[in-house]
This record gives C-alpha cells, structure tokens and sequence, in this order.
C-alpha cells in the first residue's frame, strides 16, 4: 500500500506530465483521455473534453505520481489542485478509510465499481484534505 500524490491541471496536462517525464528522464507517460473512456449511453462526453487527459501516471525517483486534467467548467485553484490517493489490494482497508475520511468530510464520489478499479471513491476530509481510495487491480494505467 502507498499513498500517492495525484495532480490535477487546467488543461495543460499533456504538457506537465510530458515535461516532467523529460526533467525526471522517466518513460513517456501512457496518457488515457476522456475521450478513451468506455462508451456509455447515458453519458455524452462534450467534444471540449475529449482531448483532455483523464488520467497518467509517471514514475518519478520511486515514487508514484499521478495526473489528470480538471473537467470542462469544475473549479480550478492553482495551488489547491492536489488530492491523496491511498491505492491497497486490501478491499477492507479501502472501505473502511473511506468511511472514516467521509466523516464530517464531503463525499465527491461514493465508494463504487469503475472500469479502473473494482472499489473507488473520492471524498474531501474534515480538514479539507482531498482523498482518493482505490483498490489495486494490478493494472498498469
């Protein structure tokens, strides 16, 4: 298990992920965008955001640091735009973090199913700390 910094971009993501690949001399990140996620017919992704990346991970000096641009029109406060990320194999562990960060926290996704990981959740504890709970599939995303 390891907690994980998680930082978010207005935008300019590919570029930051893509430059600190070059400062770090790390492998060029595997980038997924929102417009790669699975169709779903509920859901129409805006032509604005298709480009934009969804998720990329680089690592950097044994460390895990992970990526993402901001959804078209969600706030966006450089300085402010880092979470943790807690990432186990233990399911229990997960749930259970999840429940105790959510008290007097606010919940900004339940505990769920993804197509990246069986048990995911995103929730801002009562000190304003942004988490992120998921559990480790072993994939490489």
């Amino acid at each position: 298990m390891a907690i994980e910094v998680y930082l978010n971009f207005n935008g300019n993501c590919r570029e930051a992920a893509e430059f600190y690949a070059e400062v770090f001399n790390t492998e060029k990140p595997n980038i997924m965008t929102f417009g790669d996620a699975p169709k779903d017919p509920n859901f129409e992704i805006p032509e604005e955001a298709k480009h934009l990346v969804m998720h990329t991970r680089l690592d950097i000096l044994g460390s895990r640091v992970m990526f993402s641009d901001t959804w078209p029109g969600s706030p966006f406060v450089a300085g402010n735009n880092i979470s943790l990320t807690v990432v186990s194999e233990d399911e229990d562990l997960i749930r259970s973090s999840f429940e105790r960060l959510s008290e007097g926290g606010t919940v900004s996704m339940e505990l769920q199913e993804t197509f990246w990981s069986k048990c995911y959740g995103a929730v801002k504890d009562k000190f304003g700390i942004e988490w992120q709970v998921s559990l480790d599939s072993g994939e490489q995303f």
